[in-house]
């Protein structure tokens, strides 16, 4: 991803931040989700980072989760950060941190967990999970969401109608997320994935929602130029071939991903004494 891009995606973001949880009901459950799967694993964390933290709903569970780790709480977005500085209390402040996902500005081998919600799609997934192997202490864990292939199949079917630029995003497959996983040497990769369907009154809605979260910013578009209202009529007019009664549905596939940093096995030399006759011996 380009820094163009990079810097394109945090400009949305800094602009809807101030609105972001009215729309992103979606965000909230998948977090609440991952969180409990937290239940199933034996942890016992003193430093904690919560990449792509957004308003910080992450952040709160784990600091009332973990109550006596230090949690740290980064993400692109300033004003993302601002929102989630008021989710802690006076008695216990999280430590913020602006940054980029693909160049963490945190020691190695530094953090025993990662907790990342719905933020690596808007990331080169190698380059992050390089990034998590690195800081993370032997025996820390990974823990992520992100958003697969089926995701708003909808709309993209609906765009599709008009051109066949980039409207929506990409998604990557959960299986390829595993790949990349074991790549950067991460292990016992376990990944799994929810098909979630949020329902709207009309197509206006599904793009309104996303619009608000600032997650109406397809990567790698080629298009030039404005939509006409025409052309947006006809995108309308093609999502309604979706509708069910009185509701359109907005499909999500949310991937949820865990893996390991596993310490390095030291090799044993066993010392070991022979004795031969010294007839054997050769010039």
């Amino acid at each position: 991803m380009s820094q163009l891009e990079k810097r394109r995606i945090q400009q949305h973001f800094d602009a809807k931040a101030s609105q972001y949880e009215s729309s992103a009901i979606l965000q909230q459950e998948v977090c609440k989700r991952m969180l409990e799967r937290l239940d199933l694993v034996s942890l016992k964390p003193q430093n904690i980072l919560d990449v792509g933290t957004g308003t910080g709903w992450g952040m709160q569970g784990l600091m009332q989760r973990y109550k006596s780790a230090q949690v740290f709480a980064l993400d692109l977005s300033l004003p993302m950060l601002e929102q989630s500085r008021r989710k802690g209390s006076w008695l216990r402040k999280p430590k913020l941190i602006c940054a980029d996902a693909e160049k963490l500005p945190i020691a190695d081998e530094s953090v025993d967990l990662i907790f990342s919600n719905l933020m690596l799609q808007w990331c080169h997934a190698p380059a992050v999970f390089a990034e998590f192997k690195r800081i993370l202490k032997p025996g820390g864990l990974l823990m992520f969401s992100s958003f697969g292939p089926d995701t708003l199949k909808e709309l993209r079917h609906s765009w599709s109608q008009l051109d066949n630029d980039a409207h929506v995003n990409q998604f990557v497959d959960m299986h390829d997320l595993g790949d990349a996983l074991m790549e950067c040497g991460l292990a016992e990769p376990v990944m799994d994935a929810d098909l979630m369907t949020l329902q709207y009154s009309t197509a206006r809605m599904v793009m309104d929602d996303l619009k608000n979260i600032g997650a109406n910013t397809p990567l790698n578009r080629s298009r030039k130029g404005l939509i006409t209202p025409r052309q947006f009529q006809s995108v309308i007019d093609a999502y309604e071939s979706f509708r069910n009664g009185d509701y359109l549905p907005a499909s999500y596939e949310v991937i949820y991903g865990h893996a390991w940093k596993i310490a390095p096995r030291q090799k044993k030399i066993e010392r070991a004494d022979f004795t031969f006759p010294a007839s054997q011996l050769k010039p």
